[in-house]
């Protein structure tokens, strides 16, 4: 039976879920510091964004420079993409590009067969800076969070990359495939 168009245009959840990392570093102008200090990705970026279609659903979990990750904390990623797979919509994770491979393969192995696509992406700028790449790589996720099959990916600059085949190049600022 065909969709009727209010189903076909109704808005789709996407759950986004932060952990921190270079996209959501913000500067202090009274120490001069350029620091993870919680979420301001609603503020930063969703809000310019037209997105009549998409219901996005902000998850904050950490505040946290990647390089700072441990073990701990991954788990603590991957429980919480455990527990939001049970809704159903596809989900994002925001991280810092240092070890957002790493932490995407530990998901990957933990999490076999997800029913939704888990896109990882991060930024080499953080937002409030002119030059930075967070829009893109933000709303590119977004788009690939919508459209990819289940699995895990990351989405970096304008490309796709299923996990666990992928790296960062640290001397072109991307990722890329291993």
């Amino acid at each position: 039976m065909p969709q009727k168009n209010n189903e076909k245009n109704a808005p789709k959840d996407v759950l986004l879920i932060t952990t921190g990392g270079t996209i959501e570093k913000t500067y202090d102008e009274f120490d001069g510091s350029l620091e993870n200090r919680g979420t301001s990705i609603k503020n930063r970026i969703l809000s310019k964004l037209r997105l009549p279609y998409t219901n996005i659903l902000v998850h904050p979990l950490l505040s946290k420079d990647s390089l700072y990750m441990d073990d701990a904390d991954r788990q603590l990623i991957c429980e919480t993409i455990s527990e939001d797979l049970k809704r159903e919509a596809p989900i994002v994770v925001l991280h810092g590009t240092d070890t957002m491979a790493l932490t995407a393969e530990y998901c990957f192995e933990r999490i076999k067969n997800p029913a939704v696509p888990v896109v990882f992406t991060g930024a080499m700028v953080p937002m409030g800076f002119d030059d930075t790449d967070a829009t893109q790589n933000v709303t590119e996720a977004l788009l690939a969070a919508r459209l990819l099959s289940p699995g895990f990916y990351i989405s970096f600059h304008n490309q796709i990359f299923r996990v666990p085949h992928v790296q960062k190049n640290k001397e072109k600022r991307t990722f890329e495939e291993k």
